[in-house]
């Protein structure tokens, strides 16, 4: 069983207001099942980035608390998955703080990769980012 996590963050107008969506699926090799959806209300004047590591951040807290230890994670921000892959520096201070708790975060699980996925790979977190 694999445990894949999606996660996406959006802000309509950039900066403006966002929100955040994570959504976990287990996987085998015959079946996908959605073990949880997310959708968070992240501020009235935040940037997408910011809003994309929200979602990430909601994410992996929720599966740990569901005793997740080795997990997947997929996302539409190349910045993001860069960054928690140590390609890219963040050198933006707004996204400094979130940055450093979801590399906290994801220091907690046995096994984590990050993976980059085109927008149309994930359309349900976007869809939970967007309900806002």
């Amino acid at each position: 069983m694999t445990f894949v996590l999606y996660f996406d963050g959006s802000s309509k107008r950039n900066p403006g207001r966002g929100g955040a969506g994570a959504v976990l699926y287990t996987q085998s090799d015959t079946n996908r099942s959605e073990m949880f959806a997310l959708s968070h209300f992240v501020g009235e004047n935040v940037t997408n980035n910011f809003a994309e590591y929200t979602g990430l951040v909601i994410g992996l807290t929720e599966c740990l608390k569901r005793g997740v230890k080795q997990l997947c994670v997929k996302g539409d921000s190349l910045l993001v998955i860069q960054q928690m892959r140590g390609v890219y520096r963040v050198k933006s201070e707004n996204l400094k703080g979130v940055y450093t708790q979801a590399k906290d975060l994801a220091g907690q699980f046995e096994a984590i990769e990050f993976i980059h996925v085109y927008r149309e790979e994930n359309t349900r977190a976007d869809a939970l980012s967007n309900a806002f």
